[in-house]
């Protein structure tokens, strides 16, 4: 289907072309197949303002070394779990809404297709500085 922009979207576009190479690769990045590769659940948060908000606390506490960084991971995980079963239960996002798997082990999730994945021998692995060249490339 063939349509015309509006001409205030296309101004933007066109702005945002032009602003590109002052923004560090962040254009070129989301309008690459890359930004699926960093984004593969969309926009489609149920409760961000809530998660978000267990997010930062969480972080906080491996932050200020309150808890080790496993810890605070573990404690969003069940405080977000707790969200999101509250939203499942009340059924207010209908066939939107979140619906939680039976608690399985790691071992189970490893073995599916697609990720998660298990950590990792080396955790601690030396930083790779890459060319800004070649990461723009990489994303096309």
């Amino acid at each position: 289907m063939w349509f015309d922009l509006h001409p205030r979207v296309h101004h933007r576009l066109e702005h945002f072309t032009e602003r590109a190479p002052r923004l560090g690769g962040l254009v070129e990045f989301y309008r690459s197949p890359a930004r699926v590769q960093w984004s593969p659940t969309g926009t489609n948060v149920p409760d961000y303002p809530k998660l978000a908000q267990l997010w930062w606390q969480n972080i906080g506490d491996a932050m200020s070394g309150a808890k080790t960084p496993q810890e605070a991971l573990d404690a969003l995980c069940a405080d977000q779990e707790k969200v999101l079963a509250r939203l499942e239960r009340a059924g207010v996002q209908g066939d939107l809404g979140p619906k939680l798997n039976d608690e399985m082990s790691a071992e189970h999730w490893f073995a599916q297709p697609g990720a998660p994945y298990a950590k990792l021998a080396n955790e601690d692995e030396g930083p790779q500085t890459i060319a800004y060249d070649e990461l723009i490339k990489s994303w096309n």
